[in-house]
């Protein structure tokens, strides 16, 4: 796909910002009908990451636990970046990934989670102050080698005026989309997820950001609505922006969900990460989430983030491959 022209941000931001202050947001004039899925990233596979917790685990441990362990470990996932890390590192930890990625010929995934607001200050709850975000992300995207995946600001759309501090988070979206765009990154606008928002108001929400510079949409992030599910959703969203493609997280949803996004128990990993080229509008099944990675102080597991080799080893062991 052709890069996006180069912009000058702040006049990126201000447009957005006038936009937003006007109430005139404007449809993209790039979601038309007729647009089907595009065409996957030229890299032949997604890179497996050497550096997880995931990997130290598997590479620690040994008998059955290690055979569980190398599901995960061994299997192509995302890599965060957010707001527990200034720009400078930040810059420095994507180069060194998209970098490795590149240098293999393969398709690295980034998930930035950065954006102002947080999670509603839950257990996810951060992200850098309003005033630094656009600054944040431009050095961010100075790091960017190839053409990496990125999952742009998982449940930003869909906690959209959930919470005061989220600023103009519209525009916060429109310019993280431009700015990763520009430096070569193929950008998915996160939507949530088909248990939370109705398709028709995920469509909306995503054409107030608009597709001039993102590719698509992203869904399930960190959940585990099963996969026919969420292909079923996806594809009614997407006829409402235009045709516009689609990646879905698998990484914890090979048992569906039990209604519970924190910690639950009995799930199971999910179909393994794969380009899709066919007659939907899906582009790829990823593992955005990390599996057995925490998603926060519940449930007996430990802060969102950490390493939780219990809950990793019954996912692994539920799995259906």
């Amino acid at each position: 796909m052709p890069r996006v022209r180069r912009r000058t941000r702040t006049a990126a931001l201000a447009a957005a910002l006038a936009l937003l202050t006007t109430g005139t947001i404007a449809m993209s004039q790039s979601a038309t009908a007729g647009v089907t899925s595009l065409a996957a990233p030229a890299a032949s596979s997604l890179y497996v990451d050497p550096t997880t917790q995931a990997h130290a685990a598997w590479a620690a441990a040994a008998g059955r636990d290690k055979d569980l362990l190398a599901k995960i470990a061994l299997t192509p996932q995302s890599y965060w970046v957010g707001g527990w890390a200034d720009a400078a590192r930040s810059r420095d930890e994507v180069a060194d990934y998209t970098g490795r990625a590149a240098a293999a010929g393969q398709t690295g995934v980034l998930t930035v989670y950065a954006i102002p607001g947080r999670d509603c200050g839950n257990h996810s709850g951060g992200g850098v102050p309003q005033s630094e975000y656009a600054r944040w992300v431009d050095t961010v995207a100075t790091g960017i080698e190839g053409s990496p995946i990125v999952v742009l600001e998982p449940d930003a759309l869909a906690q959209l005026g959930d919470c005061d501090g989220q600023g103009n988070r519209v525009g916060y979206l429109r310019y993280a989309a431009a700015a990763l765009t520009d430096a070569g990154a193929r950008v998915y606008l996160d939507a949530g997820h088909s248990g939370w928002l109705g398709a028709s108001e995920a469509a909306r929400r995503l054409e107030l950001i608009g597709f001039t510079d993102a590719v698509g949409f992203a869904l399930n992030t960190s959940n585990y609505q099963t996969t026919a599910d969420t292909q079923a959703y996806a594809e009614q969203v997407s006829s409402q922006v235009g045709g516009r493609p689609y990646v879905i997280d698998t990484s914890r949803n090979g048992n569906g969900s039990n209604r519970q996004w924190c910690n639950p128990r009995g799930r199971a990993l999910g179909e393994r990460p794969r380009l899709v080229d066919d007659a939907t509008s899906l582009d790829a099944l990823l593992w955005v989430k990390l599996p057995g990675e925490s998603d926060g102080a519940c449930n007996g597991g430990p802060a969102a983030g950490q390493w939780w080799q219990e809950i990793a080893l019954e996912l692994a062991a539920n799995a259906h491959w």
